[in-house]
């Protein structure tokens, strides 16, 4: 059981008065975890009134939280304007090879990019939906994920993610994560997307107004922070249309009931599964992903059939890379990417993915 010294404790005897103490050995090891990390900063009058549960924001005030918060290894940085948050990579969130698959990466990234929104007072009933965007029924959804790993997570790995938004031109907003390897330090991969809001009710995009953008912006860094601050980075690519006939095909692809969200749609990280159906066997078996982009046309529903089209490129460009890290490896190899709907061919989602050559040790 966790040892905590903070205000969880009553609850936690509470619940578990039943069970047995662990042995002194369990208790040394799992109580080595800092309490400061479980607590949850105390909001200030100004983020108070971001939030529109005012039970909520009380037992915030008071530093109270949710058992969730008061458990979660996460909190704000000591600026207030970025989050990190560590994980344990889990059994089912790892593939064959014993590394996190990238769906569980881009799961962790949506994760962290929530739990932030909820620690500054923003909605639990939506992807980070402030006051404004809740009384107009408006919402958030991506329109570009960029992800790059230069190192997979194995089992049992202890990931920290930190996050950032920042607002993006008058139609959207940006959120950028750093990974590192609590372990070592190590950064292991870096990402980035841009955001639109859409009317939940007639499904439009719509612009962000100034009272939308005065709510989070107070959140967010006063000077323009990039994940990828390097001049002309892969980020930034255009990724052009994939025009039949392409070479590799997976037809047929239909949403499962679990691949749909909050927002009544099919989530994006599903998109970056049916992607790498396309994928050829053979470069699944002697490579791993090491970058994905995926531009975001439209929404897909439950009842839709798409389509995942693939074809080998060299048109878009190396990799970033890491602080470490060359350029891209003559043994890489890389893929322009269509998912589309099956039906009239309607466009869902274009995306490039750059592949590496597996270490020998996998």
């Amino acid at each position: 059981m966790l040892k905590l010294s903070c205000n969880a404790t009553d609850k936690l005897q509470t619940l578990f008065s039943h069970s047995h103490q662990p042995d002194p050995a369990h208790r040394r090891t799992v109580s080595s975890v800092s309490c400061s990390h479980l607590r949850k900063p105390v909001l200030d009058p100004l983020r108070a009134t971001v939030s529109a549960d005012q039970g909520s924001v009380i037992r915030a005030e008071q530093g109270l939280g949710t058992l969730a918060d008061q458990l979660r290894l996460g909190s704000l940085t000591e600026d207030g304007l970025s989050y990190k948050e560590k994980f344990i990579v889990r059994s089912y969130e790892v593939g064959s090879n014993k590394t996190a698959t990238v769906e569980t990466v881009a799961n962790l990234l949506q994760e962290v990019g929530c739990n932030h929104a909820q620690s500054v007072g923003f909605s639990t009933d939506g992807f980070a939906t402030t006051p404004t965007m809740r009384k107009l029924h408006l919402i958030w959804v991506t329109a570009r994920m960029h992800i790059e790993i230069y190192k997979y997570p194995a089992w049992g790995d202890v990931v920290e993610i930190e996050t950032w938004c920042q607002s993006e031109g008058r139609i959207g907003t940006r959120r950028d994560w750093i990974l590192k390897d609590v372990a070592t330090g190590e950064v292991t991969g870096r990402a980035t997307s841009k955001w639109v809001m859409m009317n939940q009710d007639t499904r439009r995009l719509q612009k962000v107004s100034d009272d939308v953008r005065d709510e989070y912006l107070v959140f967010c860094p006063k000077e323009l922070r990039l994940a990828f601050p390097e001049e002309n980075n892969r980020s930034l690519k255009k990724i052009p249309k994939l025009e039949d006939p392409a070479q590799y095909s997976m037809i047929g692809l239909k949403p499962r009931r679990a691949d749909l969200d909050m927002n009544l749609h099919v989530n994006n990280v599903t998109y970056i599964g049916w992607v790498l159906e396309s994928i050829p066997q053979e470069i699944v078996d002697t490579h791993e992903l090491q970058v994905i982009t995926l531009d975001y046309r439209r929404e897909c529903q439950q009842d839709d059939v798409v389509d995942s089209l693939t074809t080998t490129t060299s048109e878009i460009g190396g990799t970033n890379g890491s602080a470490s890290s060359g350029a891209q490896g003559q043994n890489d190899s890389q893929f322009l990417h269509l998912l589309r709907l099956s039906g009239d061919g309607q466009e869902i989602n274009r995306g490039t993915t750059l592949w590496r050559k597996k270490p020998s040790n996998l």
